[in-house]
């Protein structure tokens, strides 16, 4: 990798951690106004320790491999590089031999376990303690996301073809190549999880919580989207056919699940509404995330129109099957995720061009492999969580009380307003 690359994926680096507070915007503009310091606070406070964590020992198990002398584990299933423990090999060849790439990829990847961690806190939303949430995320990041992300990302290629790897990459053929099984499934299937751990919000009936601000859902849309570019093309690591495949991928599916869903809510309900806009984009962009590279860019807008309907649609579960998914996380990011998945073993081909789609002639072998992912990924995720969640809350217990819960949880939580009295004495009187 040279320069030009290397600094290509700072800069992707810098878009995708620049997701986590639009993440943040996004969700703190779904909530009531008692509630936004709160919401916000779980974004950031993902930031920072996923972040930690990454930098010590996170990248360290995610790419670690078993062909190194210092590697302890289960190789593509389990396992550390005590040699990348604080990313000292990395950052020793950054050092002594001018060679930052492996240093990029490494925080590159950082921002992706970072938002992976933060997209699951719009499922419990209004009546979670913080600190419950932080002891929640780093579990949650050590016994899920750093092996998974080992099991998808860790992998190498030669002429196209894995040769070396994660499990489910290289034993199983799985495709997905920016996160769609990683970010999304796992981060959705998780969510389901607390959801039915934390239970339902007092008053929880359809219609009955409103956002509070829906400019600032919309800058955090505005703000993700941007983000999902660096998102999506720099998982490529260079700048070069593929990554402009990604971006433009990423574009289609973005503006087709926003025109499907409004559509959806004009035809259905009457209105198209600006929070169905940007919850139709981010179910685009969740959707193409897996597939971005495999796809032509005509299947990937119909992706995005497909997938806008079925995620509108898909939010109705938790009315219907009695489960408190806040913001939506699982109806966006887990169906949307699986939608996206799925749709390369229909439409998509390999990054060697071959067609591996069902709909185009490829057979059921790729559908059934990204069936198999998303079964494994989705389960799993579901159970970790689900078991982390009951244990915090028969101990330490990870809702707050109720009376804190109806009258909003900023204050308790963070002794904070988001929008704050104006101070009587600045006040005109007449």
């Amino acid at each position: 990798m040279n320069d030009n690359e290397t600094m290509f994926l700072i800069i992707c680096s810098a878009m995708v951690l620049f997701m986590t507070p639009g993440l943040a915007f996004f969700y703190g503009g779904l909530v009531r106004a008692s509630s936004v310091v709160s919401m916000m606070m779980l974004s950031f406070g993902s930031l920072a320790l996923v972040g930690t964590m990454w930098m010590v020992f996170g990248y360290a198990i995610s790419f670690a491999n078993a062909s190194d002398s210092s590697f302890v584990g289960i190789d593509g299933v389990f396992g550390i590089n005590l040699d990348d423990l604080f990313l000292n090999s990395h950052a020793h060849a950054a050092i002594a031999h001018n060679d930052g790439a492996g240093l990029a990829f490494a925080g590159f990847q950082g921002t992706f376990a970072i938002i992976t961690v933060a997209l699951i806190s719009g499922a419990i939303a209004d009546r979670v303690k913080f600190g419950a949430w932080m002891i929640f995320a780093a579990v949650w990041a050590v016994l899920v996301y750093f092996p998974v992300a080992g099991w998808i990302f860790n992998f190498s290629t030669t002429n196209g073809e894995v040769t070396d790897g994660g499990w489910l990459v290289y034993n199983f053929r799985v495709l997905d190549f920016a996160g769609g099984t990683v970010v999304e499934i796992a981060s959705g299937a998780s969510a389901l999880a607390l959801a039915l751990v934390v239970g339902k919000r007092f008053g929880f009936t359809k219609g009955m919580h409103a956002p509070h601000n829906v400019p600032l859902v919309l800058i955090g849309v505005g703000i993700l989207w941007f983000g999902w570019f660096g998102f999506n093309a720099g998982s490529e690591l260079l700048a070069d056919g593929t990554a402009a495949l990604a971006f433009v991928n990423t574009l289609a599916a973005g503006v087709g699940g926003l025109i499907s869903w409004v559509a959806y809510e004009r035809l259905f309900h009457g209105k198209a509404t600006s929070i169905g806009a940007g919850s139709g984009a981010v179910a685009g962009l969740v959707a193409i995330t897996p597939s971005c590279a495999y796809l032509d860019p005509i299947w990937a807008l119909v992706l995005g129109i497909a997938v806008g309907v079925i995620c509108a649609l898909a939010i109705e579960l938790k009315y219907l099957l009695g489960f408190d998914d806040s913001l939506d996380v699982v109806g966006i990011h887990l169906v949307g995720g699986i939608v996206g998945t799925l749709w390369i073993g229909l439409l998509g081909h390999d990054l060697t061009g071959r067609v591996v789609g069902l709909f185009l002639g490829g057979g059921f072998d790729q559908l059934w492999r990204q069936a198999f992912a998303v079964l494994v990924i989705g389960g799993y995720s579901f159970a970790i969580s689900f078991g982390v969640g009951k244990l915090l809350q028969k101990t330490i217990g990870m809702r707050v009380r109720s009376t804190d819960e109806i009258a909003g949880i900023d204050s308790v939580m963070h002794g904070e307003s988001a929008y704050s009295a104006a101070d009587p004495r600045w006040s005109w009187r007449g």
